[in-house]
């Protein structure tokens, strides 16, 4: 078969959305080597993480080659370019569909993440949330099937565009491959751990303010992996005011292979976030042996399973709570780990997801 993806986030984006292409495209090829796989980008950013994905087996990487360029060519041209290439069935791998695929004769799949400047929209300007909101109805409306990352994805988008059920297939995001191979856990100096990005709807502030509750003898360092901006800004504000310096440490970006050493030595993954679409960290904390506390809230007991500590992202002293228990009950804390795991890996198995991924494309072929 001959699959053609957007592949802008693959080739250009190094967090969230890139990290779920690169891994949709590896574990396609790496459990169905006999398709083609076309990755259609407006531009290249080539490097460790990219350049292995121009030289693959399988793989095409096409680029614009006439007038139209960049969004104008993802946009207005793609149809024309797969139609040539003979496309079967094309994936929109982040939110978004190419203008004119409908009416093309090749069958189309779209993967929506979350809606978040839906049910957060004040993190979002207003224009931003404007054209995210249309090109999401779009893609929802003209794709032959819709892939959700989670079950309370696919309810929101049943929920605020309305698409039929029968339309919406739950495929969870693929987890980097280095986490399913585990690390030795190192004698080091006891932490816990935050990954993601800093903003209001992932709550650090909730966590600071739950460390502030702990009992001085579990008030060890959390560190905390990930970029903000304003927000970050107030957390560290907060921290100041309280006399907690000394409790954070604030490491420079990291790739897979530090977070996964990161993840292996720590006592305690904290990640109560009032919302996301899949809740990526949790997972790969599991996997890597790290016991977690989360959020009881939109897809994080789905990501977490019935292993991690679920706690009210409201409330600090609850937060608080979940934490004490992973860090005091030894028994408790075995058990956590080596159940979370066994869940990661089953509940997550990349093969089984590429033969979901596989089975939908089959399901919309024409």
């Amino acid at each position: 078969m001959k699959i053609g993806f957007d592949a802008k986030r693959l080739y250009n984006n190094f967090t969230g959305l890139g990290n779920h292409s690169r891994t949709t495209i590896d574990i396609l090829t790496e459990e169905f080597p006999d398709n083609d796989y076309y990755l259609y980008t407006p531009k290249l950013r080539l490097n460790g993480t990219t350049l292995p994905y121009m030289s693959r087996k399988n793989c095409h990487t096409l680029t614009p080659k006439g007038v139209l360029r960049g969004s104008a060519w993802r946009t207005y041209g793609l149809v024309s370019e797969m139609k040539r290439d003979g496309i079967e069935v094309f994936h929109g791998l982040s939110n978004e569909m190419p203008v004119g695929l409908f009416h093309s004769g090749i069958a189309s799949v779209v993967t929506i993440h979350d809606v978040a400047f839906k049910t957060f929209p004040d993190m979002y300007h207003r224009l931003d949330r404007t054209v995210y909101d249309m090109k999401w109805q779009y893609a929802c409306n003209h794709a032959d099937m819709v892939i959700a990352i989670s079950e309370c994805t696919k309810a929101d988008v049943m929920r605020f565009y309305d698409v039929p059920e029968r339309k919406v297939e739950v495929v969870y995001q693929p987890v980097s491959p280095i986490y399913y191979q585990p690390l030795t856990k190192r004698a080091a100096r006891p932490y816990m751990l935050y990954v993601g990005s800093i903003n209001s709807r992932k709550n650090l502030l909730g966590v600071v303010k739950a460390m502030e509750l702990l009992p001085k003898d579990l008030q060890i360092p959390l560190v905390v992996a990930g970029g903000g901006g304003s927000y970050k800004q107030q957390v560290k504000e907060y921290i100041a005011e309280k006399g907690m310096e000394d409790l954070f440490v604030w490491p420079d970006m990291v790739g897979n292979a530090a977070l996964q050493r990161l993840y292996t030595d720590a006592e305690l993954f904290v990640y109560p976030s009032f919302y996301e679409g899949f809740g990526l960290p949790v997972v790969e904390a599991q996997l890597c042996g790290c016991p977690v506390v989360t959020s009881n809230l939109s897809s994080l007991p789905e990501a977490g399973g019935p292993w991690a500590q679920k706690a009210d992202p409201t409330s600090p002293e609850d937060i608080c709570d979940k934490m004490v228990k992973l860090l005091t009950d030894t028994e408790l804390r075995q058990k956590t780990i080596e159940g979370g795991r066994a869940y990661a890996m089953e509940k997550f198995d990349p093969k089984r997801l590429a033969h979901q991924l596989m089975g939908v494309y089959e399901s919309i072929r024409r």
